[in-house]
């Protein structure tokens, strides 16, 4: 696998990463609002696109495969959104999105270093 298709791949991720968080986001905006439902992404099944995608070249472009996360308990209003449970993942996904910046980080540094090594 070259630095680039692995780049390729890294750049997936923190998209898969960035369309979360962005959900993530929607959910706590919606907290207030009857009847809203927590979504997510199906996290697996999104990285796992993103590895065939960039195996078969095509790059690394996804739709986020949202649905309504099951089992949460819901208010009176029929709102389950929970500001624990969504803080909880927006930390979660943040700390992810940082090791894929520092894995791209480490990648371009290992191009650099060959393009400058001649190697």
């Amino acid at each position: 696998m070259s630095s680039f298709s692995s780049v390729e791949m890294l750049q997936g991720y923190l998209k898969v990463l960035t369309d979360r968080q962005q959900m993530i986001a929607s959910n706590m905006a919606n907290i207030d609002t009857p009847g809203y439902h927590t979504k997510d992404l199906n996290f697996q099944a999104a990285i796992r696109r993103v590895m065939d995608e960039g195996d078969s070249g095509s790059g690394a472009v996804l739709e986020p495969a949202s649905s309504e996360t099951q089992g949460l308990p819901e208010r009176p209003d029929g709102n389950n959104v929970s500001v624990d449970r969504e803080s909880m993942l927006l930390a979660q996904t943040q700390l992810q999105f940082q090791l894929g910046v520092q894995l791209v980080k480490s990648q371009m540094h290992m191009v650099l270093s060959a393009i400058k090594d001649g190697n």
